[in-house]
């Protein structure tokens, strides 16, 4: 019989939740996403400091004499994240997934001018713009950027995506990708409630079929792409599913385990179901978004969670540029990093407290006890740490 990941690959396209090219390399996906917290985690290693410096160096180059440490480093992230997009596009047939300054959620305009400089540096280096997926939040001046870019030709994935209405105003918009957060929605569920669910009463992987039917209902174009899981039980319930996004732990434990997999989520069974038909504009949007507590709470959480993640790169990235300049460090990365996310003080970081990326939450988390402790947080930032000191 052959392996879960395999049996998967025959109805889900499969995609790489990492920026760590290594695990590109061991897994084979047909795409890849990366965020902030995921370039943060590749770019600690070793392998890839030569990517890092060359694009530091050249990034304050760029930026000219009198340029702000923010503008460099503004401008050496979109670098760096272009830089790790474009050697993965050697190891995939499909697209990769670049992210816009989440800092840049509520900006219709400023998403536009990141989308399309992202895209530029993409066609420079020779990158058709039909391997790019531009990743913006799912907020209501984000689908609309996303709106203009699509009719541009720039292909967008809409992230931190957790409600219908933001499903449904993707899919009016023509937008090419969504994905929706399973594992998120359960967290908030599971803090709500104070339940545990089992994978077929999992609301994340409600929520994501839900959508799934929908979508195939009506006809809309708008791939599905299920993404942050806690377990493979959820990823085994949406099978059949367009796309889904899995961590490299995931990834080796659904390679390494060996049963049926039938097909959950089927287009043919989606049309036949009754489904009410809603219009979406910005006062039903509002609406559903005020009305939907997990998902308003979720969707402000992930947004806050995406900009600690991007400001913390962006210290290790200050380290590393004064450090090759020579010039004064900024003092213990990891420790200042770790009190950024221990919001109670209590001495660890707890899933819900991090918000950054799940599959860096897993990488820190050595001992797999659902908590950070610095010397877990050390160990993880240890490379960039010693780099820079």
């Amino acid at each position: 019989m052959s392996t879960l990941l395999e049996q998967l690959r025959q109805m889900t396209v499969v995609v790489a939740d990492t920026g760590d090219i290594q695990a590109i390399e061991k897994f084979h996906p047909s795409d890849t996403t990366t965020n902030p917290s995921l370039i943060t985690a590749a770019a600690q290693m070793p392998q890839y400091q030569e990517i890092v410096d060359e694009t530091l160096k050249q990034a304050n180059r760029d930026a000219g004499a009198g340029a702000t440490d923010a503008a460099v480093l503004s401008l050496a992230f979109d670098r760096l994240a272009v830089s790790f997009g474009k050697k993965i596009l050697q190891l995939i047939p499909g697209r990769v997934s670049t992210e816009v300054d989440a800092r840049l959620s509520y900006d219709t305009a400023a998403t536009l001018e990141k989308a399309r400089y992202l895209i530029s540096e993409y066609e420079a280096a020779g990158i058709s713009r039909d391997r790019i997926l531009i990743k913006i939040a799912s907020t209501w001046e984000g689908i609309r950027a996303a709106e203009i870019l699509e009719k541009e030709g720039i292909h967008c994935n809409l992230t931190l995506l957790f409600g219908i209405h933001q499903a449904i105003a993707c899919a009016e918009a023509g937008i090419t990708l969504i994905s929706p957060f399973v594992g998120r929605i359960l967290d908030w569920y599971k803090k709500e409630t104070g339940k545990d669910y089992s994978s077929t009463e999992d609301p994340g992987v409600q929520s994501v079929t839900t959508i799934y039917n929908y979508y195939k209902k009506f006809g809309y174009k708008t791939e599905v792409m299920g993404a942050s899981f806690r377990n493979i039980g959820e990823i085994l319930e949406l099978a059949g599913c367009d796309l889904l996004t899995i961590s490299p732990g995931l990834l080796s434990e659904l390679e390494g385990t060996k049963e049926q997999l039938p097909r959950k989520l089927d287009p043919a069974k989606s049309m036949d179901m009754s489904i009410e038909k809603i219009s979406m504009d910005k006062a039903t949007f509002d609406k559903m978004h005020a009305e939907d507590r997990m998902a308003s709470e979720k969707l402000a959480e992930g947004i806050q969670g995406f900009t600690k993640a991007l400001i913390n790169l962006e210290t290790l990235l200050a380290n590393r540029l004064s450090f090759l300049e020579g010039t004064s460090i900024i003092a213990n990365s990891a420790e200042s990093i770790f009190r950024t996310y221990d919001l109670d003080g209590d001495g660890f970081i707890t899933r819900e407290e991090w918000m950054g990326t799940d599959a860096v939450f897993d990488a820190l988390d050595i001992d797999k006890d659902g908590k950070i402790s610095p010397q877990e947080m050390g160990a993880g930032l240890g490379a960039a740490l010693q780099l820079a000191a």
